[in-house]
């Protein structure tokens, strides 16, 4: 199981490597394409503020043309481009306090009115990529997405697996009972498993004090002893 952590900005090659050498954390094409050589699961783990669009988007491709199984965990925030790498995922996991945060895609401009409507348009044809990868996942329409990226929308985990964002919540609670299938005698309740597991570990640890203390003890007994040779030669 090859794991990739997407946990910071999202940069291009050349700023990645920038990052690299003055030791920030960064997610860039190179670096994920390095570890996907070879690798045949893979397991993406994502809480990022997002970055870069088109870094984003060749990371979204690295992982979409990988011929292993790909599981994505949202562990924190999958917001703007770290959303669309998220996409990637043949399964996406949300953690119960995650979210995913789509909005369009904005940038710094100057220039004349011409200039400004050519950017304008380079812009939406940014969004428009953008929600390719949103409804290769999701199976919304463009209208309703265009609509919700508007908005900056924020989705709660619940609300990013009724959308189709992902796949399903992850669940931490205790252990399902095991449903069984046996003509024999019912197996042992996990509950009862649970409380031996914790009084096996009291006693371990109860062991483990007690024999650090019989050691301390036999050590100030062997040099109460010595000092008591010393002082018969003296």
């Amino acid at each position: 199981m090859t794991v990739i952590e997407v946990k910071a900005d999202i940069v291009d090659n050349d700023t990645g490597k920038f990052y690299d050498w003055i030791g920030w954390d960064a997610v860039y094409p190179g670096k994920v394409s390095t570890l996907l050589d070879g690798a045949d699961e893979v397991e993406v783990n994502i809480n990022s503020n997002g970055g870069d669009v088109f870094a984003a988007s060749e990371i979204y491709t690295l992982l979409s043309q990988h011929s292993g199984m790909v599981t994505v965990n949202i562990q924190g925030l999958a917001a703007s481009a770290a959303s669309v790498i998220a996409m990637a995922g043949d399964v996406v996991h949300i953690s119960p306090t995650a979210q995913i945060m789509i909005h369009k895609a904005w940038t710094i401009a100057d220039g004349n009115a011409d200039d400004m409507a050519h950017t304008s348009e380079f812009l939406d044809g940014i969004d428009d990529s953008i929600m390719n990868a949103y409804v290769a996942k999701t199976g919304l329409d463009k209208s309703e997405l265009s609509n919700m990226m508007a908005k900056e929308t924020w989705l709660t985990a619940n609300q990013a697996v009724d959308y189709g964002f992902a796949d399903d919540v992850m669940d931490f609670g205790r252990p399902r009972e095991p449903v069984l299938n046996s003509i024999g005698y019912p197996q042992v309740s996990r509950a009862v498993v649970d409380r031996w597991k914790k009084a096996m570990a009291s006693a371990e640890a109860y062991e483990k004090q007690k024999k650090t203390a019989e050691n301390r003890d036999a050590e100030i007994v062997g040099k109460k002893e010595l000092q008591a040779k010393i002082d018969l030669l003296f």
